[in-house]
């Protein structure tokens, strides 16, 4: 039922996306002072207050005019027709039913306020000027001509019934009013509300974009450091020998010395290419994970035996041990890359005769792969970085070359299989970086 009443009410005072909050105020006022008239015009006639009828009647049909021409037609109110109305109205009114002891005082300021409601601000100041003068000639002219005002109620029960029956009027319109301003305020709120999260939102995609755009140059930038500096030197050193060669006949220590670094140096190169082509591949195919239980040690055994082979070439030894029945869910390629590349660092900044540790744990759910050394170590103030794309790469104990993308690799590729990595270093004393991957237990 008040939903029914609700929305019948909606549709005679029209649609916000329609009419604007004073034309909504308007029709309502109409409404409610149209009701009001039809029980006015009967009662002022049964108790003979012809001319208060008779001002009853104008009023509801200028009121049902200017609706009728604002809803329907959505032509603009005459806020000014609307405050002459009652101007005039309320001057005879005045006189007609008891001066100042009549209920038009207390009418009065209450069409005010629906004026201020309906009409442009600009208008405020002069209505409230043209109503305070009005307001006191009435006054003055009446208590200078006594005569005039006609007393059509018998004092006591008469008043009291004017009064009565005149108080709703002002109450209701104070009410519509007050009604709208705080719904229209209340709507305004939650809008700005919305507005604001909806701002706060942009900004903070906007921020992502800004740093995903950072994050693209710093990888642009990047790969055309690595292609044109870091592929090239030892290309260009390969050149040079080549041409060495060709032109001369070099002494074989001098010879094999120089071969050596060459072989270093490509074996070097041929770390970078390897991570160059496998983190492009990530980046361009996004996450493709293949996760299923595997044996650890037989999936890792290539490359832990690949590892042993290049630490004796500087004479560290490394040494493993993992439990041949652990199993662990992992996309086999991806974890080999992470171990291969955590063992290629440990080998690269170890000392000769220094020594690496590898060794897989279960702890509950989680494998906990570890590869330690004693080698150099990672500076303090390099720490933080050494996951991100920023890290400055730095050079091993024989002076091999990185490019920074290793460990970056390492964190992806790891996180993919719904694992983490972790490390603790201590500069001079040597590192440990810890791979925990899911057990399929």
């Amino acid at each position: 039922m008040i939903e029914t009443i609700n929305g019948a009410w909606a549709k005679l005072i029209g649609n916000s996306s329609v009419f604007s909050l004073e034309s909504r105020i308007f029709h309502s006022i109409s409404m409610g002072l149209m009701v009001l008239a039809a029980l006015y015009i009967p009662y002022n006639l049964f108790a003979g207050l012809y001319v208060a009828a008779l001002s009853a009647l104008l009023v509801s049909l200028i009121f049902l005019y200017q609706y009728y021409n604002s809803r329907f037609k959505q032509n603009p109110h005459s806020s000014i027709l609307f405050g002459i109305t009652a101007i005039v109205i309320f001057s005879i009114n005045y006189f007609a039913n008891s001066g100042i002891n009549g209920s038009t005082d207390i009418i009065w300021p209450a069409y005010l306020l629906l004026v201020f409601a309906i009409s442009p601000y600009r208008q405020h100041l002069a209505w409230l000027l043209a109503y305070i003068v009005l307001f006191l000639v009435l006054h003055l002219v009446a208590y200078c001509n006594p005569m005039w005002v006609k007393h059509p109620f018998t004092a006591g029960k008469g008043e009291l019934i004017d009064r009565i029956t005149a108080f709703p009027m002002p109450v209701i319109t104070i009410y519509i009013v007050i009604k709208y301003l705080r719904k229209n305020y209340d709507k305004e709120r939650v809008a700005a509300e919305e507005k604001a999260i909806a701002i706060e939102t942009q900004n903070r995609q906007i921020l992502l974009q800004k740093e995903q755009i950072e994050t693209s140059d710093a990888e642009k930038n990047k790969l055309m450091s690595i292609i044109s500096h870091d592929m090239r030197a030892p290309l260009h050193n390969i050149q040079s020998y080549l041409q060495l060669l060709n032109g001369n006949h070099l002494d074989s220590k001098i010879r094999v010395a120089i071969e050596q670094d060459l072989l270093a140096a490509t074996n070097s190169t041929m770390d970078m290419l390897t991570n160059l082509l496998q983190w492009s591949k990530s980046q361009m195919e996004g996450p493709m994970v293949n996760l299923a239980p595997t044996n650890l040690l037989q999936i890792m055994k290539s490359t832990l035996d690949m590892g042993i082979m290049q630490a004796n070439k500087k004479g560290i030894a490394l040494n493993y041990e993992i439990d041949p029945a652990l199993v662990v869910v992992a996309d086999v390629n991806m974890l080999q890359l992470v171990v291969r590349n955590l063992i290629s660092n440990a080998i690269k900044f170890t000392h000769n005769n220094g020594m690496i540790n590898i060794t897989a744990q279960p702890e509950g759910q989680i494998c906990k792969i570890t590869v330690s050394d004693n080698g150099k170590g990672i500076a303090l103030d390099k720490q933080d970085k050494i996951f991100s794309l920023t890290a400055q790469p730095d050079f091993g104990t024989d002076n091999e070359k990185g490019v920074g993308l290793g460990l970056t690799l390492c964190k992806e590729f790891i996180e993919r299989q719904n694992g983490s990595i972790g490390f603790e270093s201590t500069p001079g004393q040597g590192s440990s970086f810890f791979v925990y991957i899911p057990s399929a237990v």
